[in-house]
């Protein structure tokens, strides 16, 4: 399950990866205490300030994915996470000194929003250097593990923190933790190898098209990001569906719906560990994977109490997780090197960015049918949108769902210009 942890190299980014995620969970709580307790913003700026962090995965990550393919990434890395260690300085001297203003923390999420999406698909593709072959699928998973540990443990950090010193102190925090990577990545004693020049006269619009015309090109990968998409947009709402259920479902209070989220992290967690198991990856996992993803979101919606609801999130985090390590462990053991920047930036983007643009959707539907239509609705359509995906794209491939994932020699031959 850890043995990419044998790998000293590997185990530096990670460890790193774990102190400025526990960071980054414990500024997007502090923010929202900022905004919507501190200076008096309300849950519309807490709306706002959230939007604004997440609108750069919908504009920026695909510039990322270029840098990734074009730059050698170690000195992506050390510029992004330096870039977002002083976004969250910048954020705690103002409220330190008492001149945070709401447009502040506006203007200071984008820029971290922003960073975050530059740095999203050099980080990921980077694992596949410091890694042999054999290893990268259990380093993605790992990798995943590393957020989520950090998911449980940053909020209540965050929490203490905010109690006793006050909001400012919590930004300066995160902006330490950006340290650890940067550390990391001039500790390592693997140099990565430096990207292949393209021809001067290829702008970085034609870089942009030809990745969009890879993916075009490999209906398993396209197969691969609806699915995603799917999941992403109508499933993974879960900060707003298990709100609604616990206040107007199960009349519970803030304690009880913030334990779901613990729950629900616990699932994730345990799911990407489990998916640091697996030596091999087939689509039909991610297939497979989606529609039992589905299927637990809709069984949650019906859970007459309380209890029920919150053992259901447990199976719902494992297969979040499934789904995610498997789509993203398949791009990377599939695509080559010169172009996986590009196909993870839009993965990331999928990803990331159809979250908040599913939110509105799912949002009007318990507003029109009621606070399980949230789940229900959200279940529904990830099946659907899984299904479509299997009989668009599984045609012209269809052997590559039957049988388990090829050598990369054998995948990558079809699709080669």
């Amino acid at each position: 399950m850890f043995r990419s942890l044998r790998i000293r190299d590997y185990r530096l980014f990670w460890f790193g990866m774990v102190v400025s995620n526990t960071g980054t969970w414990m500024q997007r709580v502090a923010q929202d205490w900022l905004v919507l307790v501190v200076l008096g913003g309300g849950a519309d700026a807490v709306g706002i300030t959230t939007g604004l962090q997440f609108l750069p995965f919908l504009l920026v990550t695909p510039f990322g994915g270029l840098l990734a393919d074009r730059l050698p990434k170690r000195k992506l890395l050390l510029a992004t996470n330096t870039f977002m260690g002083l976004t969250g300085l910048a954020l705690g001297v103002l409220v330190l000194t008492g001149a945070a203003q709401i447009w502040h923390v506006y203007l200071l999420a984008f820029l971290l929003g922003v960073g975050t999406a530059l740095d999203n698909p050099a980080r990921q593709s980077f694992v596949g250097e410091l890694v042999d072959r054999d290893d990268l699928t259990n380093a993605v998973a790992l990798n995943s593990a590393s957020f989520n540990a950090a998911r449980l443990i940053g909020p209540g950090v965050a929490g203490v923190l905010i109690s006793t010193i006050g909001t400012g102190p919590v930004f300066l925090v995160n902006a330490v933790s950006f340290a650890a990577p940067v550390l990391a990545l001039m500790l390592l004693s693997k140099p990565a190898p430096e990207t292949a020049p393209e021809p001067d006269d290829v702008s970085a619009l034609a870089r942009l098209a030809e990745g969009l015309r890879f993916v075009r090109g490999r209906p398993d990968l396209m197969l691969a990001l609806l699915v995603v998409f799917g999941i992403g947009t109508f499933g993974l709402n879960f900060q707003m569906t298990t709100a609604l259920m616990a206040t107007e479902i199960y009349h519970r209070g803030p304690g009880a719906y913030g334990l779901l989220g613990s729950i629900l992290a616990i699932g994730s967690l345990s799911g990407a560990l489990l998916a640091a198991r697996r030596s091999r990856l087939r689509q039909r996992l991610i297939v497979g994977g989606a529609l039992g993803f589905g299927v637990m979101e809709v069984a949650a919606g019906l859970m007459p109490n309380y209890l029920l609801f919150a053992v259901t999130l447990v199976p719902i985090g494992v297969l979040t997780m499934t789904v995610l390590t498997a789509a993203n462990g398949y791009i990377q053991t599939t695509v080559p090197a010169a172009m996986r920047g590009r196909v993870l930036s839009l993965y990331v983007m999928i990803l990331m960015g159809g979250t908040p643009a599913g939110a509105p959707i799912i949002g009007w539907v318990a507003d029109l049918f009621g606070a399980r239509w949230s789940l229900l609705g959200g279940g529904i359509l990830t099946i659907a949108c899984t299904v479509a995906a299997v009989l668009w794209f599984a045609r012209p491939s269809a052997a590559e769902l039957r049988h388990p994932l090829r050598p990369a020699h054998r995948v990558l031959t079809h699709s080669a210009p």
